[in-house]
């Protein structure tokens, strides 16, 4: 970025401006004028950024700078990560189709903060969501920064310029019972031991799944990608999880969720007996494969598993669909999530403590979310080792998972 400088020498006051040059050892050059209008005249003729770009003269155009963006994105990853996820490619690749279907009236090395500000009207007046605008947006914004930091570019004209959005929960997640998840898991326990062999079959993978979604606190993603060999002696190290697309393990959704968690002796030892004694032979060392040792469906685990112990432990409402009043499960699987957290927050469990476990990036998301489940007084913390441990020991004297 140029800046202007006085200098008061033996020749008198003169206006030195810096500006970036890759031409140079320091990666600055240097003007001398007489005024400082002079100075202000030769930085805002725009001859600084063409110093500073002439070396990257191939990308002229936003259009160039987005393609060399995926690039970089798919190929090498942004900012020294790693390259993203053909899932996430693919939906970056959908977002760089309305920034290069913008028409931009200028070079990129020209672009001001107004440019970029009639970009983002242009995307609020689109027939597009507002949600989508925003991350268009962000896009751009990882665009301009990535060009920045290598050269593309003197300065970045865009930060700052954003589209706030709602928060992504609009309302107060709705968070299961400590009653209402003591029924699923005892739902779990009796589809376990059907009669019918092949609904007690389904449940001998299902009834852990469950088990260790309410007593870990998991993404879906998460525990359906958990291998054999994150499995330790007192919970699970979560290191992985299943694209969005449902057919290819990748890495955890953000660096904060690689974590951590502690078990319940219980579900650790169910979980650990199905790897054993149950699970099929997969190539990825899957816990919890499908039959064929692939990856489980989120859909099915949902459809024929959890939906399935929601009916079984009475757990479903009554909503009407285009004029008819059907029943369907009250809870989703990513429920028992926020369930977990809600039981966190109670035992006074400390909110960096929280965030951590949760795999949340930012205590912000863990506040956005949670908040309005913490109580007045100050947070404290809870030695217990174990979600589900606690909450058994609560229920009536009598453990659910007594029959491993």
């Amino acid at each position: 970025m140029s800046d202007i400088r006085k200098r008061v020498g033996r020749n008198g006051t003169t206006y030195q401006v810096r500006y970036p040059s890759k031409s140079t050892k320091t990666g600055y050059a240097y003007a001398t004028f007489k005024t400082r209008k002079e100075a202000q005249a030769f930085v805002e003729s725009g001859k600084t950024q063409q110093a500073s770009t002439a070396h990257q003269s191939e990308i002229k155009t936003v259009r160039q700078a987005t393609e060399k963006w995926l690039r970089i994105c798919e190929k090498e990853g942004l900012n020294g990560r790693e390259p993203v996820t053909s899932y996430t490619l693919k939906n970056y690749e959908y977002r760089a189709q309305f920034i290069k279907a913008y028409e931009w009236d200028k070079e990129i090395q020209g672009l001001t903060a107004p440019d970029v500000v009639a970009f983002r009207s242009w995307l609020l007046q689109s027939d597009i969501s507002r949600d989508l605008a925003g991350k268009v947006l962000s896009s751009f914004q990882s665009v301009m920064k990535e060009m920045t930091i290598r050269g593309v570019l003197p300065h970045n004209v865009a930060p700052g310029i954003c589209i706030r959005a709602d928060a992504r929960y609009k309302e107060p997640v709705v968070v299961p019972t400590k009653q209402e998840v003591l029924a699923l898991l005892g739902a779990a326990d009796r589809l376990a031991n059907a009669k019918n062999q092949t609904i007690a079959n389904a449940w001998t993978r299902y009834r852990p799944m469950l088990y260790l979604a309410a007593d870990s606190g998991m993404r879906p993603q998460e525990y359906l990608a958990i291998s054999r060999s994150c499995l330790s002696d007192h919970g699970v190290q979560v290191e992985r999880a299943i694209e969005g697309g449902g057919t290819k393990i990748s890495v955890t959704k953000t660096p904060a969720a690689r974590r951590f968690i502690e078990l319940s002796p219980e579900v650790l030892d169910m979980v650990k007996h199905y790897a054993d004694h149950h699970a099929p032979q997969s190539s990825h060392d899957l816990v919890f494969p499908a039959s064929n040792g692939g990856l489980q469906s989120r859909r099915n685990w949902q459809r024929r598993g959890f939906n399935a112990a929601c009916e079984e432990a009475g757990l479903v409402e009554s909503v009407e669909i285009e004029g008819k009043i059907v029943e369907q499960p009250k809870y989703r699987p990513y429920d028992l999530r926020h369930f977990f957290a809600s039981v966190l927050i109670d035992n006074k469990t400390n909110l960096k403590k929280i965030q951590t476990v949760m795999g949340h990036t930012n205590i912000e998301t863990t506040l956005n979310v949670y908040g309005h489940l913490f109580p007045d007084e100050e947070i404290g913390k809870s030695e217990d080792r174990g979600m589900i441990n606690g909450l058994l020991g609560n229920s009536c004297g009598k453990s659910v998972a007594r029959n491993l």
